[in-house]
């Protein structure tokens, strides 16, 4: 597996999406932390924008991020819980070629040891779609935090050893 990792950094173009019916740009706290934490770590804030809840939104706007080889990466927040607007699930694994699912087992693992059993209510995923990686995470910014910190920061370092998800999407 070291043959996934490289020895000099490769930086990502990453788009940051906020799923939410009540939070702008003022109040998304999230996405702000995410594209401020991504670009701290070296990588490229491609593009964020906020969509409300709703599946044919978030298709829309992730399958035009997915489409555009300029991008590497996604990160999505919000609507990963169970109400009925919580949609982004169902709207985003459809797009995927790929699921890592180890990525929501991850996350809820990590999660347990700061919320407990109310991890078991995050829906968080990963995938790929057109050598486009692709996160959901919950939309609190701790949830960010825990993602970004815990995990995506290691495994979008090219760097990262003995494997990261760099080489995946197509940068070498």
């Amino acid at each position: 597996m070291s043959h996934l990792a490289n020895d000099t950094q490769t930086f990502l173009n990453i788009a940051v999406l906020t799923v939410s019916d009540t939070r702008n740009e003022d109040t998304d706290t999230s996405g702000r932390y995410l594209a401020e934490a991504l670009t701290e770590a070296g990588h490229k804030l491609a593009d964020k924008q906020i969509v409300i809840d709703d599946v044919y939104q978030i298709r829309a706007t992730l399958s035009n991020w997915i489409a555009d080889p300029s991008i590497d990466c996604v990160i999505s927040t919000g609507g990963t819980g169970f109400t009925a607007r919580d949609n982004t699930p169902e709207a985003v694994s459809v797009l995927f070629d790929k699921d890592i699912e180890g990525f929501g087992e991850l996350f809820r693992h990590i999660s347990y040891t700061e919320i407990g059993t109310s991890t078991v209510q995050s829906r968080a995923l990963g995938g790929f779609a057109n050598k486009t990686v692709i996160f959901c995470v919950p939309g609190s910014t701790n949830a960010c935090k825990t993602a970004w910190q815990k995990i995506l920061l290691e495994q979008l370092n090219s760097t990262h050893k003995p494997c990261n998800f760099v080489p995946h999407t197509g940068q070498k």
